[in-house]
């Protein structure tokens, strides 16, 4: 691994928010020739749940989720190309997010093997790019979308303060698509996240755990999925998203508003159950990691296991 990579996985270092160490790494190198860092946690055997996470983020997202399932789950967790551990790559398109959670699941789980799959924001934009895809639908027994939408993030975003309208949206576009460098994590930077990310009540280390991992993406993958995700339009995606689909949002989300939920819900061919979470913004995993993987719990007893929820908390 080269200096510059080991550099941006920076991370808090101790707590719930503290990325697990894997049982298992491996480099998966996708259908272009991009490189993924994946990670293995818990019991080769146990039921699998493949996590895609967003934008600026990496596999230290997932770290509460991580530690909630790892004991009775195999959790699977990939960067992204450009984040975390993967190196950054030319090709930045919804096709190729597609081409690299295919390229994960063909090297972790077994031909026809079922999993739960979730996606954060980009991730979820991921399963999307991904629906109709044949090995996406041979492997993805359900799908857990968190704080994410298909298309118009821009002009929906309410990141900055005004009416909607193409003032407000002209403004988002060039905050979200900014090259600038975002510097250290410093109290005024903690707040800056913390506004246009996470709702009122996120506890210091939540915003802590987030500011690092965001902060240690770096900026030319930052500026060049920011361009992507303003003209993203996978409307068609949802509607080829044909296995049981759970969605997961923030109340008060200002990145992709809980209107980008409602309109998932309303599309999806097998929508099983919108939870919106009162005061939480959009980092929902960080924000609400209890109720996001008690969600992951529930999908994959019913929708993988087969089994029921109450077997799962008895340990049956």
């Amino acid at each position: 691994m080269s200096r510059s990579s080991s550099s941006r996985t920076a991370s808090v270092t101790s707590g719930p928010y503290a990325p697990p160490t894997p049982a298992r790494v491996l480099t998966v190198e996708s259908v272009d020739g991009a490189r993924l860092h994946v990670e293995e946690h818990g019991p080769d055997d146990a039921p699998p749940v493949v996590l895609s996470h967003g934008w600026t983020c990496s596999t230290a997202f997932w770290a509460a989720q991580i530690r909630g399932l790892a004991a009775d789950h195999r959790v699977i967790a990939y960067d992204q190309r450009g984040h975390g551990r993967s190196p950054v790559s030319h090709a930045c398109t919804t096709e190729a997010l597609a081409d690299d959670l295919e390229a994960v699941l063909a090297a972790t789980l077994t031909p026809g093997e079922k999993a739960l799959v979730v996606g954060h924001s980009m991730g979820g934009m991921t399963v999307m790019a991904a629906a109709e895809r044949p090995l996406f639908r041979s492997h993805a027994a359900a799908v857990l979308l968190c704080s994410t939408g298909s298309s118009r993030l821009v002009a929906e975003s309410r990141v900055v303060p005004l009416p909607a309208g193409r003032a407000r949206t002209w403004i988002t576009e060039r905050i979200l698509g900014s090259r600038a460098p975002l510097g250290p994590v410093t109290p005024v930077a903690l707040r800056v996240l913390k506004y246009g990310t996470m709702g009122a009540g996120s506890a210091p280390h939540m915003v802590e755990a987030c500011a690092r991992i965001v902060h240690a993406c770096p900026r030319a993958a930052r500026h060049a999925w920011s361009r992507v995700l303003s003209a993203l339009d996978l409307d068609h995606g949802v509607r080829e998203l044909r296995v049981p689909t759970a969605i997961v949002h923030g109340a008060v989300d200002r990145l992709t508003p809980p209107v980008h939920a409602r309109a998932l819900a309303a599309a999806l061919p097998q929508c099983v159950g919108l939870t919106e979470l009162t005061g939480v913004g959009h980092m929902t995993p960080v924000e609400a990691p209890e109720k996001v993987t008690g969600r992951i719990r529930e999908l994959v007893t019913t929708y993988v296991t087969g089994g029921t929820p109450a077997q799962i908390k008895e340990g049956a």
